[in-house]
């Protein structure tokens, strides 16, 4: 059945499998992240390092992002789509649960290296996937459900923390790293390359030859590129700043313990989900340029909220609060790629702009270290703020978003 004959007829059976497969590895990824996000208290007391070297942790996986990006990019719009998942989870799950065997930072970057370059190429190509599955005015929610799937493994990630570090330690929790590899292996089984890209590998014109330089071949689209790479790297810089530091931050600073801390996260989760869903919604009925603005410019208010909180059920709400606007915004990164570059490199762009934001806005995790070692929590959050308002001001100047209409 065409995607323009589906209407709001529901899902076929292949657009289930695309947001079923789709959802299971962003699962996989955000499981990782925050096992690492809740490891970090024990890592650093453990090893005896500083919060700089403990940021740099996260900073490093999100250079192997840069590199599993760019690799599995070109190799997913040359060979396939659904060709390059086994391979990238493969390497992520096995560094993942080699963390189990880890006793010293220099060990421990390796792997997380390793891990990044697994997961690198996985965002690209699943969004990818979903852009050639729906039509247009369906891409910006579909990439956002695909993305509060990918939460479960965060609350998944935050439960079993809870659970498994005051009991086995921190070591034990990357051997759970492993467990939606099955899933994830059966699903993608039965994935199908989209009809748009067998047609696109049928075209042999060499102008619309694979290549990272299509990405920056006349002003404007490198204008482009590099604009929405500004915006990707605020947005992980956010996303990892606010996941990979508060629990810590609440932890010493508010006096909480593993476990309320996991309850704040999990509050933070269901803020993001449904700010996703919001976002997408937004997005596809009013176009991206207003979802945008709302959600920068009211992430650049709340993320200072986090200072007004002196209590655990304070925490809560305002880390729902944060979640939904910061990260509600993730999905439509995807959902505005894919409609600005065409099919033969949409893998790519995906993977080298987002991995690019990982990559640099990583490194967030060194810089709030650095703000959290020096100065007082308001100053941090303020940084946080300053950041959102350079995307807001990026996102109004750039002609292509300013274009996207939705299609129907």
């Amino acid at each position: 059945m065409e995607l323009s004959q589906l209407g709001h007829q529901g899902l076929s059976a292949d657009q289930k499998k695309v947001i079923a497969s789709t959802s299971a590895g962003f699962s996989l990824e955000n499981m990782d992240i925050m096992f690492l996000s809740f490891a970090m208290t024990p890592i650093i007391a453990q090893l005896h390092i500083s919060s700089g070297a403990a940021g740099l942790i996260g900073s490093i996986t999100n250079l192997g992002m840069l590199v599993g990006g760019v690799l599995f990019g070109f190799l997913g719009d040359r060979f396939g789509r659904v060709k390059t998942f086994s391979h990238t989870v493969i390497i992520f799950a096995i560094a993942t649960a080699l963390m189990y065997f880890a006793n010293d930072i220099t060990t421990i970057y390796v792997l997380r290296f390793l891990a990044g370059i697994g997961a690198g190429g996985e965002y690209g190509v699943g969004i990818t996937l979903i852009a050639e599955s729906f039509r247009h005015d369906q891409i910006g929610k579909m990439t956002s459900v695909a993305a509060i799937g990918g939460q479960v493994g965060a609350i998944f990630a935050a439960l079993a923390a809870a659970i498994i570090i005051p009991q086995f330690g921190w070591h034990a929790l990357f051997l759970m790293g492993v467990l939606p590899v099955i899933l994830t292996f059966f699903i993608r089984r039965h994935l199908n390359e989209s009809s748009e890209f067998l047609a696109a590998q049928q075209d042999e014109d060499p102008a619309k030859k694979v290549s990272i330089a299509r990405l920056f071949n006349t002003p404007a689209v490198a204008r482009q590129t590099i604009a929405l790479m500004v915006m990707a790297i605020v947005q992980i810089a956010g996303y990892f700043g606010l996941m990979n530091w508060l629990p810590v931050i609440v932890q010493k600073q508010q006096g909480l313990s593993v476990a309320g801390s996991s309850l704040w996260m999990i509050a933070t989760i269901v803020g993001m989900s449904l700010g996703m869903l919001t976002f997408g919604n937004i997005l596809d009925h009013f176009g991206p340029r207003r979802a945008f603005s709302v959600f920068l410019l009211a992430s650049a208010l709340v993320v200072f909220a986090i200072t007004w909180a002196h209590s655990t059920w304070t925490l809560v709400i305002i880390g729902a609060i944060v979640g939904f606007f910061s990260n509600g915004m993730f999905g439509g990164y995807g959902a505005v790629i894919s409609r600005l570059y065409p099919t033969e490199i949409r893998s790519t762009a995906n993977n080298v702009i987002m991995n690019t934001g990982r990559a640099i806005g990583g490194f967030s995790s060194v810089m709030i270290g650095v703000l959290m070692d020096h100065y007082t929590l308001s100053v941090t959050m303020a940084s946080l703020s300053a950041l959102y308002l350079l995307s807001f001001v990026v996102m109004i100047t750039l002609p292509g978003i300013k274009r996207l209409t939705v299609s129907r």
